[in-house]
């Protein structure tokens, strides 16, 4: 029961964090609805299995090179997402149709894949824990990754529909600010993970 605790307040507290990952979300659901924000929202459900396998199996084994160049090919595809969000905001602020589609779950996927966070999460916190529980119980280690990612994929789902609905409320000049904002804070994490780096 203490892992499934665990996961659920990891969970809430990295889906409900600011980062990339949720900056995304909001900018497309801003610019494509609720639908489009999910289709984002549910990307570490898709991409964090090879993070966790790869923190699980090779923790100690990454070069720091390796770790290096993860960071800054991470942090060039979140600004260039940033870059296409400033540039694209005029035209998608003016939108109201509920476009989107496959599109943007691969933007969800490759900020994801690529963001060092999750797999400093993984690395640090998530695979001694997953580990830990599963020696201990295995069915403590799924309490703690379904705790884990129901929060996490949850709050971010939440966070789209908020934000969907919301925007539907907004002038078109309004909408193209928060996308030029959304655009510049992905530009803004971009820079910083590759600077960190």
């Amino acid at each position: 029961m203490t892992e499934l605790f665990l996961g659920i307040g990891l969970g809430l507290s990295a889906g409900i964090s600011p980062g990339p990952l949720q900056t995304l979300v909001v900018t497309t659901a801003l610019r494509a609805g609720f639908g489009a924000g999910v289709r984002v929202a549910i990307a570490p459900l898709l991409t964090d299995t090879p993070i966790v396998i790869a923190s699980v199996l090779a923790i100690s084994a990454i070069p720091e090179t390796w770790v290096r160049s993860i960071a800054i090919a991470g942090g060039l595809a979140i600004a260039a997402l940033g870059i296409w969000e400033i540039t694209n905001a005029r035209a998608n602020a003016a939108r109201t149709d509920e476009a989107g589609g496959a599109g943007d779950m691969l933007k969800g996927a490759i900020v994801n894949l690529l963001n060092p966070h999750p797999w400093v999460f993984w690395i640090g916190v998530g695979a001694p824990t997953l580990v830990t529980a599963w020696r201990d119980y295995p069915g403590r280690a799924v309490a703690f990754l379904v705790g884990f990612y129901t929060l996490i994929v949850g709050s971010k789902i939440v966070i789209a529909g908020i934000v969907a609905a919301g925007g539907k409320r907004l002038s078109p000049e309004a909408r193209y600010w928060l996308l030029v904002t959304g655009g510049a804070l992905l530009v803004a994490f971009g820079v910083f993970l590759v600077a960190r780096a």
